[in-house]
């Protein structure tokens, strides 16, 4: 497809892995007919800083370290001839057929002069003027003028589509020197940019700010043209850019651009309607450009040229030979020539236009459009597109000029995308696997390709990611090697392609590992590990886990990564329970005998509460983990009794917690009853006056235990706040009444005693729980009498249990 016509077929083409690289990169493009051999698999090696990246479009690609030694030498610049072919290279491509003059520079040659004089100072400067001011114009004059004032000489770029310097620096530095199988790391590549001296002329210039700070820092010896829109974001004030701006052309100017452009005077009527499309357009020389070819039509269908009038119509005529007159175009129509433009051109442009419209403005090589249009001379429509003003240069490719897009969509031209992107994404599908495509052509045409990409159903575009990537990769032009591969990567997902998902994981992980991104990395290469394990696939995930040992030793070299989660324990218990768990206090009346230890034994084994309402965020996967689910405190099993928290005066019927079985037996004995009272308010009063019987089983009214005696201890715990009646208060009622309904129905022992009886100290047969506000019994006894009998003086005084102890018999 790429040969001229006529030209005879080779019979052999060079391929990569036969052909040194001299003779791969003169390959000539995918042949039109059956007899082109069989695409082969291209395996190219490059140096990508300290990895040596062996790029299998099979496979996958592979990356080990660089071996001492093996690496590529120290790359030189180039010479006189060298830069002659790289600017002819940066240019865009010659169009078939003879050449169009191009439209003349009119009213720039103060902008000229003041540009050549400042980048002879070194100075750069930012040239601004609206799409369709003359901007690639002007930087094609000054280029000229500028040739010899640098030692590195001009250097051409394009910034469509580049927000980061990144791959600018890359662009420039592959313009200078000579290193065509190297890729070097962002520290390299700065060291070597630094040592740069050149005049930089950068089109179509999309970013501003501290990206273009960053820009200029790295490359201090190079003086910058830089040309972009009024709407392009503004350098910062450090970057002390000069600032040129175009304006539209004067009326005489704009009558003397139409007149090259028809290559006839202007008659009176088209000079007052130049007039009022100067006007209406501001002067931008693009609008008199398509003015022009508007001109030209109008003349062709008038029949007024000279030699029209003598001829007479020939039998293989194409266009009509009637006399009918067309009139000028109305001010609309030159003001927004597209459609009236698109209509009047050949079939095979219209097709072309109809393919840039589903390629968001990306016109592709004219040697495509043979294939793509189905007719033999459709690579004759770019010219004829670009004679028009339809088309401008955008580094060396075409596309669609300002605002003609969305002219061409209202008209009708956008209708068929959805099957122009199709067929567009089959063709580079085939076009970039064919073994005599070299990745230097491909990476050529990288946003046609990516264009065709976005606009395909699925099944097109995985086929084309996947044979487009190595290309790219083999290219170093990476920006569009990773948007392919993420491309490919949805389309995979949305196709269900697991294979060609792991592949495109896998090519991720690679080329982040190259960056130096080792936290992409590994996320890619973890990915695609486990899309291969599923697949059974050991030769990719063998090659994929070697990647992910070179990131692991990356890292443990002291790399700069994004830190990852790490399983870290909370922190110290001791810290955490003081937050989150109240201090038990030991009260001031406590015996001697009672343990003070476990309150602090407990404080330090006590689990630790997540605390929810943290003021810093979660570091660790425990932490995120406490906060989404907390978790309920659990005693934990110790040796020393566990004394519960306090219960709250809204929570009565609280059940208790069950200690262990010898702390709970010493708190049984220190709270069982021990009361000498004195005659209760019986029925009957000892006759020889001595002093009360004591009750040997505790009635409902007893704390000392955390159950109700004849239970199995599992009953409430009365209420903290309140205490159990002494036998000494008038107003308590009768201990033979109404039992509590949650106590056992076995009354207590009345029988009164004849003499003074020691306390007893029979231990419950049941297993209490200490109350959940912790008391000790008053070492002190308090004497208890009865409000009908008063116990004789000689009497020894009763001794009392603790607060809430069971009133005596």
């Amino acid at each position: 497809m790429d040969r001229t016509q006529g030209q005879a077929e080779p019979v052999e083409q060079p391929t990569a892995a036969s052909a040194p690289p001299a003779a791969a990169s003169e390959a000539a493009g995918p042949a039109a007919s059956g007899s082109a051999p069989a695409p082969v698999a291209r395996i190219v090696t490059l140096t990508a800083g300290d990895f040596t990246l062996t790029v299998n479009p099979v496979d996958g690609s592979e990356i080990e370290p660089r071996r001492p030694g093996t690496g590529a030498a120290v790359p030189v610049k180039r010479d006189a001839a060298d830069r002659s072919a790289r600017d002819a290279a940066a240019r865009p491509p010659v169009l078939p057929g003879p050449a169009a003059p191009a439209p003349p520079l009119l009213a720039r040659e103060e902008e000229r002069e003041r540009l050549v004089r400042l980048l002879g100072r070194g100075r750069s400067v930012r040239l601004t003027g609206p799409a369709g001011s003359g901007r690639s114009a002007l930087l094609d004059a000054v280029a000229a003028d500028c040739t010899g004032l640098a030692p590195d000489g001009v250097v051409r770029l394009s910034g469509y589509g580049h927000q980061q310097p990144g791959e600018l620096l890359h662009a420039l530095y592959a313009a200078v020197y000579q290193a065509s199988a190297e890729r070097p790391e962002r520290t390299q590549l700065l060291a070597r940019v630094r040592d740069i001296g050149a005049i930089v002329l950068l089109d179509d210039l999309e970013m501003g700010g501290t990206a273009l700070d960053e820009l200029l820092r790295a490359t201090p010896e190079c003086a910058y043209l830089l040309a972009a829109t009024p709407d392009t974001r503004a350098p910062s004030d450090d970057s002390h850019l000069e600032e040129v701006f175009l304006g539209g052309l004067g009326r005489a100017d704009c009558v003397e651009l139409l007149e090259a452009g028809t290559r006839r005077p202007l008659t009176e009527e088209e000079t007052a309607w130049a007039g009022d499309l100067r006007f209406a357009s501001e002067g931008l020389p693009l609008r008199f450009v398509q003015a022009a070819a508007l001109l030209r039509q109008r003349d062709e269908r008038n029949l007024s040229c000279t030699e029209d009038d003598d001829d007479e119509p020939g039998v293989f005529e194409e266009r009509p030979r009637d006399a009918a007159f067309v009139a000028l175009p109305t001010l609309a129509e030159g003001a927004a020539p597209a459609e009236l433009l698109a209509s009047r051109v050949s079939e095979s442009a219209r097709a072309a236009l109809r393919i840039a419209c589903a390629l968001g403005g990306e016109m592709p090589h004219h040697a495509h459009l043979p294939a793509l249009v189905g007719e033999t001379h459709a690579d004759a429509a770019v010219a004829e597109l670009l004679g028009c003003g339809l088309l401008t240069p955008v580094g060396t490719r075409y596309r669609l000029a300002a605002g003609v897009a969305r002219q061409l969509e209202e008209a009708g031209f956008g209708d068929t995308a959805a099957e122009e992107a199709r067929t567009a994404a089959r063709h580079y599908a085939w076009w970039t696997g064919h073994a005599s495509v070299t990745p230097e052509r491909v990476a050529s045409e990288a946003d046609a390709v990516l264009a065709a990409l976005a606009g395909a159903d699925v099944v097109a575009a995985v086929l084309l990611a996947r044979t487009a990537a190595p290309a790219f990769a083999a290219s170093r032009h990476w920006e569009a090697w990773e948007r392919v591969l993420r491309s490919g990567a949805e389309a995979a997902r949305k196709a269900g392609e697991v294979a060609e998902q792991a592949y495109f994981h896998h090519e991720l992980g690679v080329l982040a590992l190259c960056e130096g991104r080792l936290d992409r990395a590994r996320a890619e290469l973890e990915a695609s590990i486990g899309l291969k394990g599923a697949l059974a696939d050991k030769r990719g995930t063998v090659a994929g886990r070697r990647a992910l040992a070179l990131v692991t030793d990356r890292e443990k070299a002291g790399v700069e990564v994004s830190p990852p989660l790490r399983l870290e324990p909370p922190a110290a218990a001791s810290e955490a329970v003081t937050t989150a768990v109240p201090a038990v206090r030991a009260p001031k009346t406590a015996p001697k005998t009672a343990p003070a230890a476990p309150v602090a034994a407990v404080t330090a084994v006590t689990p630790v509460v997540p605390v929810i309402g943290r003021a810093a965020a979660p570091t660790t996967l425990s932490e995120v983990f406490e906060e989404a689910f907390p978790l309920d405190p659990k005693p934990a099993a110790v040796a020393a009794p566990a004394v519960p928290a306090p219960v709250r005066a809204a929570q009565p019927r609280r059940k208790p917690v069950l200690l262990a079985a010898a702390g709970a037996l010493t708190v049984v004995v220190l709270g069982t009853v021990v009361s000498l009272a004195m005659s209760g308010s019986d029925s009957g009063t000892p006759a020889d006056g001595v002093g009360p019987a004591v009750s040997s089983t505790p009635t409902a009214g007893t704390t000392g235990g955390a159950g109700v005696p004849g239970t199995g201890g599992n009953d409430p715990a009365p209420d903290p706040g309140t205490t159990a009646p002494d036998a000494s208060d008038p107003a308590a009622p009768e201990p033979g009444l109404s039992p509590d309904p949650n106590q056992s129905s076995r009354a207590p022992s009345r029988k009164p005693s004849t003499g003074p009886t020691p306390p007893s100290r029979t231990p419950s047969t049941t297993n209490p729980t200490p109350p959940s506000t912790p008391t000790s019994p008053d070492p002190k006894p308090t004497p208890s009498t009865d409000p009908t009998t008063q116990a004789p003086p000689t009497t020894p005084p009763p001794t009392t249990g603790p607060v809430g102890s069971p009133s005596s018999t």
